[in-house]
């Protein structure tokens, strides 16, 4: 059966030529397209002509559109490349387009490849699809569009979005260990509680020993939580959502976000992950030329952080004024007194995104310094927490044995 194939070429006068071919392998199409004097850039499967998989290739178009930062930086890297040799946007994006491998994707590059189509700006194409292309983004594409360095600003824009991947990685890596103790901690001293230590009842009965106060406590907390987990878990369920829905009010958020950055052991890793985040989203926005008001505005609503966001605001309404930006940002204490200091001799000497980028490559090396730090740090601690919970309860239900070998031997 064949099978349906997009091809990109060069004719002998080096214009791009693209189309689709049907066939029953890429070497066929390649052979066609040499006896038609055409050089094969690339051919990618467009899929099986009359079957289901051809079916199964237009799912995209019920899919949502929406994509990770993956896709994106590959998607923003190959763009820049393309560009940069030479061929058209509309046929980069329609190649780009065919090739993304998520439906949520196909289906945002779709509809930018429609707009550029009839005439759009890409960076209006992709606003309509947030999910895909952030505030930021879509402000660079602008920048790069009215400067005619299209191509210069997506490669910085792959950068971008590459580190704005590797700092998130660095965070999950340091909050997966921790979180997967304490669920093993948990798991397994419910297990001891409900379905161990209850059993122990009669045994401790026909001892006829007074039991200690260890193990009274932990006898009377196991038969509570077997009698009542239902409403231990509804109860744990029902905070957890209470916490939730507290946190979705404007109060609750700051709350949450202002106790992040104070927090013991994590608060001062998630202060430099959200001081890394500011100055590389203000660096690369003012590097790319967007004004420094609309900057401020798109790194407040980025920076992931409503006390940060608040910070920024601030400075916002004093560059508005015709003050400088450095000094709001000192008066707060989210902001350390180097990075104020280098913001403002950024302002004074006309390469504020050169001191603000040496700020976020600082605090990306301190944010994976902490992170080893951190590991090694926690998984003696978990290890402690751990045999603290499983030894006291072993404890509970041994001491009564002690206690009777005492009696004996008495």
């Amino acid at each position: 059966m064949s099978t349906q194939f997009r091809y990109l070429a060069k004719d002998p006068s080096g214009k791009t030529v693209t189309g689709t071919m049907s066939a029953g392998s890429e070497g066929q199409v390649a052979q066609e397209l040499r006896k038609k004097n055409l050089t094969p850039v690339s051919i990618q499967t467009g899929g099986k002509s009359g079957s289901k998989e051809s079916r199964k290739t237009r799912g995209w178009e019920k899919a949502k559109p929406k994509a990770s930062l993956s896709e994106l930086v590959l998607f923003t890297r190959q763009l820049s490349t393309m560009l940069s040799a030479g061929i058209p946007m509309l046929e980069a994006l329609e190649i780009l387009a065919d090739q993304a491998e998520t439906a949520g994707f196909k289906r945002a590059l779709k509809g930018v490849v429609d707009d550029v189509r009839t005439g759009g700006d890409l960076s209006a194409a992709c606003e309509k699809y947030p999910k895909c292309f952030s505030d930021i983004y879509v402000s660079m594409l602008r920048a790069g569009e009215v400067s005619g360095q299209i191509d210069t600003i997506l490669e910085r824009l792959a950068e971008y979005v590459e580190g704005a991947q590797h700092l998130k990685q660095e965070i999950k890596s340091a909050m997966t260990y921790p979180v997967v103790s304490l669920f093993l901690v948990f798991g397994i001293a419910a297990f001891l509680m409900i379905g161990i230590v209850p059993q122990f009842k009669p045994v401790f009965e026909s001892l006829e020993v007074e039991l200690p106060a260890l193990t009274t406590f932990v006898m009377d907390t196991a038969f509570f939580c077997k009698d009542n987990w239902y409403l231990i878990g509804a109860g744990g369920f029902a905070a957890f959502l209470g916490l939730m829905s507290f946190k979705k009010t404007e109060k609750g958020a700051y709350l949450v976000d202002s106790i992040t950055l104070r927090a013991p052991i994590f608060g001062p890793l998630f202060k430099k992950v959200a001081l890394a985040r500011f100055s590389r989203t203000f660096a690369t926005l003012v590097k790319s030329g967007v004004p420094i008001l609309a900057a401020m505005e798109i790194v407040s609503e980025t920076a992931g952080n409503r006390v940060l966001s608040e910070v920024i605001d601030r400075a916002k309404a004093s560059v508005q004024q015709g003050d400088t930006l450095s000094e709001p940002l000192a008066a707060s204490p989210v902001f350390p007194p180097m990075v104020t200091k280098m913001i403002g001799i950024g302002e004074r000497s006309g390469s504020l995104e050169i001191l603000l980028e040496k700020i976020a490559t600082f605090y990306d090396e301190q944010v994976s310094a902490d992170v080893k730090s951190l590991t090694s740090l926690i998984e003696p601690l978990m290890i402690a927490i751990m045999g603290f919970v499983v030894g006291g309860i072993v404890l509970a239900v041994f001491l009564p044995i002690f206690k009777l070998q005492e009696k004996l031997a008495g």
